[in-house]
């Protein structure tokens, strides 16, 4: 597909890993990005696939140009890739899990000179329920507010990161959340956020049954961070 020579170069970081390689495989579906590395631990054992360059963790400095970095990588590998974004005056979005308090305060510094988008789930239908969470919040002061999420038998934590965020968008609100979890089958991920009074009931609820949609949305959040000032950005930012 031939692209716009204006449209946004993105980096993957974190090629191989099971967000990475999402990335890369719907990346090319889109005509408003250039995919132009890919960069994952240790040595590629090609060095273009598809057209696009991969790269080693050691070799950042040699990365071409980019306007964008996607990172879904370790926590021992996001300082370099921050670090990096913060030289060539790139944009960065992170869906890295287990930063430290340490690199947490690297990235509210950082924001301060690169647009920044740190995220626990990049779905749109969940940065729209965030948004719908917070109002209902605020609509409905000493309702009861209720989490309930429910995942596939193999993940560990509880509750969900999803789960938490959905809670300070509520306590945002001015409600007090509690949190139930379910680990059953191969469940994607479902979100009920459920407000509750004399008489009365409201249930949000989302419910995922594709892993891809979080590699679009992060794809989707990338391309409209370009070219914002710098700050910390969350995803319900940049849904239009």
């Amino acid at each position: 597909m031939t692209q716009a020579s204006n449209v946004p170069r993105v980096v993957i970081h974190g090629a191989r890993g099971r967000m990475g390689q999402a990335l890369l495989l719907l990346a090319p579906e889109r005509s408003d990005l250039q995919l132009v590395a890919a960069v994952s631990r240790s040595s590629p054992a090609q060095r273009v696939v598809d057209g696009v360059p991969h790269f080693a963790s050691s070799e950042l400095d040699g990365l071409p140009a980019f306007d964008v970095a996607i990172d879904f990588s370790l926590p021992d590998g996001f300082n370099a890739i921050l670090a990096l974004c913060q030289s060539r005056g790139a944009a960065l979005v992170s869906g890295t899990t287990g930063l430290d308090p340490a690199q947490r305060d690297a990235m509210a510094a950082a924001a301060g000179r690169i647009p920044l988008l740190w995220a626990s789930n990049f779905s749109l239908g969940v940065a729209v329920l965030s948004e719908l969470v917070e109002r209902a919040a605020a609509a409905l002061p000493g309702w009861d507010c209720d989490i309930v999420e429910s995942h596939h038998v193999h993940k560990q934590d509880a509750p969900s990161g999803t789960a938490l965020t959905l809670g300070a968008c509520a306590e945002q609100g001015g409600a007090n959340p509690r949190y139930a979890s379910l680990r059953a089958g191969d469940i994607v991920g479902e979100h009920l956020v459920q407000f509750t009074s004399l008489g009365e009931r409201i249930e949000l609820t989302h419910r995922a049954t594709n892993r891809d949609i979080f590699a679009r949305g992060a794809l989707h959040a990338a391309v409209r961070l370009v070219g914002r000032p710098p700050g910390q950005y969350r995803v319900r930012d940049l849904l239009t």
